[in-house]
């Protein structure tokens, strides 16, 4: 039985996946990016300096993140020092940016996948926000639609959490997510200019000024935003364990995993970062060479010679092409396939003892659920890995506002030289994010982005091995073949931001 998922919703972009069903088991699956878009064509022969306020446009949900891999680029190629405060306030708005992604996926994109939205009709209280949604789910079944209507489709047929009290709560934080989502995003605003894409963010450092006023107007809330992922978010992602302990043993790849490490502690790029970088292969994590890199596009719509380094990548679109059927490359390290994002973030730098609260949290959880720290390769265990990365960050966020100088430089000097070249990484909510950029004749020449939904909603490579959310699909067990909310499930815990995927 072959069945076609899309359009999927409650995700970033356009995306389809097809899958085939024998006896209620997945036996093959493939992520369809179904768009063309072609940032690296039109950055060429444009000023280099413009390309972290163009690639920022790639995507309108993590464009801090393309604007601080671009910068890193550029820094690399122009050989700079960054002055301590430009790399904290990089660190700054990118951080909050994070947190705002992370409540985001779990509230508004992934949670409802397991709560019970008809719940809110046993609602008896008097909260207003609560009061409002039951009278819109009442008017949508009364106007006889599928149930319910957007922001709420798919409701698929299976199991979701049973009891009332929890699904009221956790459609109450659903709402009280959106106003935390805000102060996260105006906290990001306040230095980087503007939510989304900021105009602060630029090679050498940022140009917005640290004054006390905005210091302690980012330090007010980014303190909400900490206090609600500490004692709601993390809370509320326990009960969904809780409820669906089968989930810490479905939706894991089957491959290794990459992170790039997330937000440096000194001006040396290269140096040590709040979380750690690394490979993770064949149990063991090795440092990342980006030389390793290379893109298969034997099934994706390209007609460019494949498996080239990110240095010697082209983009030549071919959409007829046959037994292509993504617009998204399949990148691969060392010829081996990797997943990207929270799971591979936290395991990366727990195997490294890196981060002693990274370690603590793990092993906290870990007990708690009773799992290994090897099953956070789930469905579960990419929802606990994402709160782990949000108390992380924002306790790391306050941390860094008490090291700026509010009357030191914000910028390094700077002048574009006739020709460079530079790589850029850093982590991305989603996963490792990488931008190289070549200059010649003060323009640019190449430009490549390897974005993490690139990799982890890849098409089979070249050797026919399916990409990290292929390969957590296949073999999955699933109650209904046509809906398969299972399915689902997994797919929405990775995140997927097609946008990105197929720049």
């Amino acid at each position: 039985m072959k069945v076609d998922l899309g359009p999927i919703t409650r995700i970033e972009g356009h995306l389809n996946v097809h899958t085939t069903v024998e006896n209620n088991v997945i036996t093959d699956a493939q992520c369809m990016g179904e768009m063309f878009r072609g940032f690296e064509v039109f950055l060429q022969g444009r000023d280099p300096l413009d390309a972290q306020q163009i690639t920022q446009r790639i995507c309108g949900v993590c464009p801090y993140a393309h604007a601080i891999a671009s910068s890193y680029a550029q820094e690399n190629a122009y050989q700079l020092k960054v002055p301590s405060n430009g790399r904290i306030l990089h660190n700054l708005i990118q951080g909050a940016n994070h947190l705002y992604d992370y409540l985001l996926q779990f509230y508004q994109l992934s949670a409802l996948d397991f709560v019970d939205v008809t719940a809110i009709l046993k609602y008896k209280g008097k909260d207003a926000d609560l009061l409002h949604l039951k009278g819109w789910v009442q008017a949508e079944l009364a106007s006889g639609k599928p149930f319910p209507a957007a922001p709420f489709l798919p409701r698929l047929s299976g199991n979701y959490i049973n009891d009332t009290d929890l699904n009221i709560g956790a459609l109450k934080h659903y709402i009280e997510a959106m106003h935390i989502q805000q102060k996260a995003n105006r906290a990001a605003a306040i230095f980087g200019g503007k939510f989304p894409h900021t105009t602060a963010i630029f090679p050498g450092g940022a140009t917005q000024t640290p004054s006390i006023d905005k210091i302690s107007n980012y330090v007010a809330l980014i303190t909400e935003v900490r206090n609600f992922i500490h004692n709601t978010y993390i809370p509320d992602i326990v009960a969904v364990a809780g409820g669906f302990p089968n989930y810490w043993n479905i939706g894991a790849s089957k491959g290794g995993f990459l992170s790039y490490g997330l937000m440096p502690l000194t001006s040396d790029r290269n140096s040590k970062r709040l979380m750690a970088p690394g490979v993770l292969l064949d149990g063991t994590v090795q440092k990342v060479d980006f030389e390793r890199i290379t893109q298969d596009i034997n099934h994706s719509k390209y007609s460019s010679p494949t498996a080239l380094k990110v240095r010697d990548a082209v983009l030549t679109p071919a959409p007829h092409k046959k037994d292509a059927y993504s617009w998204i490359k399949a990148p691969r390290y060392n010829g081996r396939m990797v997943e990207v994002g929270p799971s591979a973030r936290i395991m990366v730098d727990y195997l490294q003892g890196h981060n002693p609260t990274v370690k603590k949290l793990v092993e906290t959880f870990a007990k708690m659920a009773k799992i290994q720290a090897s099953q956070l390769n789930s469905v579960l265990g990419r929802h606990l890995c994402r709160a782990i990365s949000a108390a992380v960050i924002a306790d790391f966020l306050l941390a860094e506002t008490e090291r700026l100088d509010p009357k030191g430089p914000t910028m390094a000097d700077l002048s574009v030289p006739a020709s460079a070249e530079g790589f850029g990484a850093t982590e991305a909510s989603r996963g490792g994010l990488l931008h190289y950029i070549r200059i010649e004749k003060h323009k640019i020449a190449r430009y490549e982005c390897v974005v993490p939904t690139t990799w982890n909603a890849s098409p089979r490579d070249d050797q026919g091995n399916p990409g990290a959310m292929e390969s957590a699909l296949i073999g999955t067990k699933v109650t209904n073949p046509e809906e398969q909310l299972e399915a689902l499930r997994i797919v929405h815990s990775f995140d997927p931001c097609i946008a990105c995927a197929v720049h």
